[in-house]
């Protein structure tokens, strides 16, 4: 399977601003981005004046990158988005949001997306009762994520609980933390996705 096996903290200065791909690290000062938030490479300080096509683009990327998809899976997302009903570029984010790796995240049991996706995939979390091992399902209203029980003294499932205050949790979803279980209540609006994206230029771009 195809992946991106590069400095992550190269793609948030691409991007010019902060995706958390490295989960509590990026909260702090040690951040690549805070440190220096111009784009990589020699020429990275340079003023440049962006088309309509290089804006949307950044913007797709922006958006790709943050959840961890490849192209054709993410333009796989906005045709799907687009069939519903609603506005295209907010059904775009809900789809991501719902996603189960993203969903892991929100609720803490993992310092990144990247890192939910590993566990997931190694069998450490059930879906109402089911083990799952598949990061892209989607999650639904009244779904209930638990940390498998033998998988609750994982180093790293205990380390995100510990920094989650720093993100906090999602309003539409319920999280008991002591007991490692969080529960969907709602489906996220677009009020609830807080990281700052302009889908409608990722509309435009695949639009074309």
């Amino acid at each position: 399977m195809a992946r991106y096996t590069e400095a992550k903290c190269r793609l948030c200065r691409r991007e010019g601003a902060k995706l958390f791909l490295k989960g509590d690290r990026c909260f702090t000062d040690k951040c690549a981005f805070e440190r220096r938030s111009y784009a990589p490479g020699d020429h990275g300080r340079a003023r440049k004046k962006f088309s309509d096509y290089a804006l949307q683009l950044r913007e797709k990327q922006k958006l790709r990158r943050t959840f961890g998809l490849l192209e054709r899976p993410f333009r796989n997302y906005f045709f799907k988005a687009d069939k519903q009903k609603g506005v295209t570029g907010t059904n775009l984010l809900i789809l991501l949001e719902t996603r189960l790796d993203n969903v892991v995240y929100r609720m803490g049991f993992a310092n990144s997306r990247d890192q939910a996706r590993q566990l997931i995939r190694h069998g450490h979390f059930t879906l109402n009762g089911h083990k799952v091992n598949i990061p892209s399902l989607r999650v639904r209203v009244g779904d209930e994520v638990v940390v498998h029980e033998t998988s609750k003294q994982v180093p790293v499932i205990q380390e995100a609980q510990q920094v989650i205050a720093r993100r906090g949790t999602p309003a539409w979803m319920e999280v008991e933390g002591p007991q490692h279980k969080g529960k969907i209540v709602a489906i996220p609006t677009r009020d609830d996705i807080s990281f700052q994206i302009n889908e409608q230029l990722v509309v435009e771009l695949y639009s074309k």
